[in-house]
């Protein structure tokens, strides 16, 4: 199966001749070795069977053969305990599409009064395009004068080689982000007229409405499409093809000569110490996280966060619909982040950032958290702190923030940092079971209800 096609479901099921909930070809290649496991992060949580991969699928299997009512609260549960972030895809050794199933199962369990009312609340609101064009109207994110509707414009004006997507809640939460790129990559197309790319509705519940919403944006969108959100980059490149589709730091990486100079990001007079968090489906799904690491690694010391490529639990709306267990999920990310005391972690998805400012304000942490894009961005123009907005849109930089949590005015002398090693030994880093972010992460505990 190429990237872009649909597999539909086929064969016999308990709905009828010829109906089925998930594709023969997807449900029928889990072979039960267990690979998955300790890549899991909710397994890691409870060490029960039913909350692995492998229990979910075997789930998914009753459901189909109508071994289990589709009301069964197991079901219930698991298909919304599960975070969808698919670190059991690059382990397993019979190419299990995991997220695929997820989908199919969210779209049959999910349907009509099942759909967790947050997650239509949200689908509903990025389904009005105009009121994602009022919100980025309140916070200016980038814009081009390029119509988002290649009909609109004349046949013999030149069409970009490239557009920026600008994400639904990216553009609201961080329009700094989109701004930050076009300053690096002035050549990409913005239109602010664009629409949602459909993630969202795949992953809760709604999987052709996500689809079609990612073929309509690519319609839209001239050129080869550029995004600063992992998220939505791999869900286009599932629909629209990884040839279409192109996550930033993929994207300059492969033709670096496009990036202005870039010099240092330097706190206190050094160069910055700079941590990484993953995008789950960036990484899992199409396999990106070397590029964004070498690029910081070229303007600040690269410091590899411990369980930096497993889910710190945005997950989307996960953050949303179970916040209990996404804070338990998020707990030892921060424990890590915190031990390793870096100036600054760099993320590649807008849920992550927000996870990871969330967390690390509550805790009253020094570490900041930023985009790749803003961390180049303040390497190529020599500003010692990233222009940005902080909660209840007061206009601070992070550098009038960071003064004022100083180590010095704090009364903590400065800490002595021992490196760890060069990027090269990071460059395979793999979740394992003695990662702290990845198996045994957090400890067992009760549930969201």
């Amino acid at each position: 199966m190429t990237a872009g096609e649909d597999v539909e479901p086929g064969g016999s099921s308990p709905l009828g001749d010829g109906e089925r909930i998930f594709p023969a070809e997807l449900l029928d290649r889990c072979i039960s070795c267990g690979f998955c496991l300790p890549a899991c992060p909710t397994y890691a949580l409870t060490k029960e069977e039913k909350s692995s991969p492998r229990g979910r699928i075997n789930l998914m299997r009753m459901l189909e053969t109508g071994e289990l009512e589709e009301n069964d609260p197991t079901l219930r549960e698991e298909s919304s305990f599960c975070l969808g972030c698919r670190a059991c895809e690059p382990v397993c050794p019979a190419g299990v599409q995991y997220g695929e199933l997820l989908e199919y199962w969210r779209t049959h369990q999910w349907s009509g009064l099942h759909k967790p009312p947050v997650a239509a609340v949200l689908m509903g609101s990025v389904g009005q395009q105009e009121l994602i064009h009022r919100v980025g109207a309140l916070r200016p994110h980038a814009r081009t004068s390029t119509s988002a509707s290649s009909s609109t414009s004349p046949a013999s004006s030149p069409q970009p080689a490239a557009s920026l997507m600008l994400g639904c809640f990216e553009r609201g939460l961080f329009p700094g982000v989109s701004r930050a790129a076009r300053r690096l990559r002035p050549e990409l197309a913005c239109p602010a007229d664009q629409g949602c790319c459909g993630a969202l509705h795949a992953h809760n519940g709604d999987r052709e409405g996500g689809r079609e919403l990612a073929r309509r944006l690519g319609g839209q969108l001239p050129g080869a499409i550029v995004t600063t959100a992992g998220g939505c980059a791999a869900h286009l490149a599932a629909v629209l093809g990884p040839d279409r589709v192109q996550e930033f730091s993929a994207y300059v990486s492969a033709d670096p000569g496009g990036l202005p100079a870039l010099g240092e990001v330097r706190v206190d007079g050094r160069r910055a110490r700079v941590g990484m968090q993953d995008s789950c489906h960036l990484r899992n799904g199409l396999g990106v996280w070397q590029e964004p690491r070498a690029l910081i690694a070229q303007v600040a010391d690269y410091v590899e966060v411990p369980g930096a490529a497993t889910c710190c639990g945005a997950a989307g709306t996960y953050s949303l619909l179970r916040p209990k267990d996404s804070r338990r999920i998020l707990a030892p990310k921060l424990d890590a982040v915190e031990a390793l005391e870096p100036d600054y972690v760099v993320t590649v998805n807008p849920g992550c950032q927000r996870q990871l400012q969330s967390g690390l304000r509550r805790r009253r942490s020094k570490v900041r958290v930023l985009h790749l894009v803003e961390l180049l961005a303040m390497a190529a123009e020599g500003d010692a702190e990233p222009r940005s907005r902080l909660r209840g849109g007061v206009a601070l930089t992070l550098k009038r923030l960071r003064r004022t949590l100083s180590p010095r005015q704090l009364g903590r002398p400065a800490q002595n940092h021992a490196e760890p090693g060069g990027l090269e030994g990071h460059l395979d880093d793999r979740p394992a079971p003695t990662d702290p972010g990845a198996a045994g992460a957090g400890a067992p505990g009760p549930r969201d209800d």
